[in-house]
């Protein structure tokens, strides 16, 4: 696999929406807005019962946001909407009216940590640890912190925020909330996330339409938060120690 893409395939109801990017599955902007329209088109259609949300390739789940788009920001404008294309992805999974199974295999990093804490139902590998690098360049994790903090709690979100060098492990991540199960290899994860999809497609749709609104109960105004953390973002990559700390990235 060498060309970026976005995938769905659905089957007994099932949609499973797959996202591969040569860079470690690290997500440009064009993949992030056609990922989150895909998600928002499975929504609305009434042949799929309940989606699974993976990555291509059988190491890293997802790498964050594209790095050559992030180095190449020269404005503020261009800086809000280059953040905002994991807000919307994360919108559209918090819209979405059908159960999204998280399928993590690998490790995940920043904005993937953000993706894995907005799906429903979260299974992972033991490998997939977790970091919220964003701190090691001068900016934060603004955009994915709601959600990030709605999983991990102010505690955990907080703890692997200012301690962003390191990778925290699947168990950890477990143990606060983000992953549901833990398995010891992809064989056993893909048999469980498929097992565990197939039990949702027994169940009553309007029953899990009206539980996921529950859930997500509180979260209205997300749409204008998570623009509001992206201006942010926006403007703290044109600071001067952002830039000179990119620079040694180039």
């Amino acid at each position: 696999m060498s060309e970026p893409y976005v995938h769905i395939n659905t089957e007994n109801g099932i949609a499973t929406i797959e996202f591969f990017h040569p860079a470690q599955n690290s997500l440009p902007g064009d993949l992030l807005a056609k990922l989150a329209n895909t998600i928002t088109d499975a929504g609305n259609n009434d042949a799929i019962k309940v989606i699974i949300l993976k990555s291509g390739g059988d190491r890293t789940f997802c790498a964050g946001a594209s790095f050559n788009e992030l180095i190449n920001i020269n404005d503020a404008e261009t800086g809000k909407i280059f953040f905002s294309g994991f807000a919307n992805v994360i919108n559209a999974m918090r819209k979405c009216p059908k159960f999204i199974i998280g399928r993590i295999q690998g490790k995940t990093v920043g904005g993937g940590v953000g993706i894995a804490s907005a799906t429903d139902y979260c299974m992972a590998t033991k490998f997939a640890a977790i970091k919220l690098s964003e701190l090691n360049v001068g900016i934060g994790p603004f955009v994915v912190g709601p959600a990030v903090e709605r999983k991990l709690g102010v505690s955990g979100y907080s703890q692997i925020a200012i301690d962003a060098n390191t990778f925290y492990e699947a168990e950890w991540a477990r143990q606060k909330g983000l992953y549901n199960q833990v398995f010891n290899s992809l064989e056993e994860l893909d048999e469980a996330v498929q097992k565990f999809a197939e039990n949702l497609c027994s169940y009553n749709p309007e029953a899990m339409k009206e539980m996921k609104k529950i859930f997500w109960n509180g979260t209205e105004e997300w749409d204008e938060l998570l623009a509001e953390r992206a201006e942010i973002s926006g403007r703290l990559v044109l600071s001067e120690f952002t830039k000179e700390t990119l620079k040694r990235f180039e």
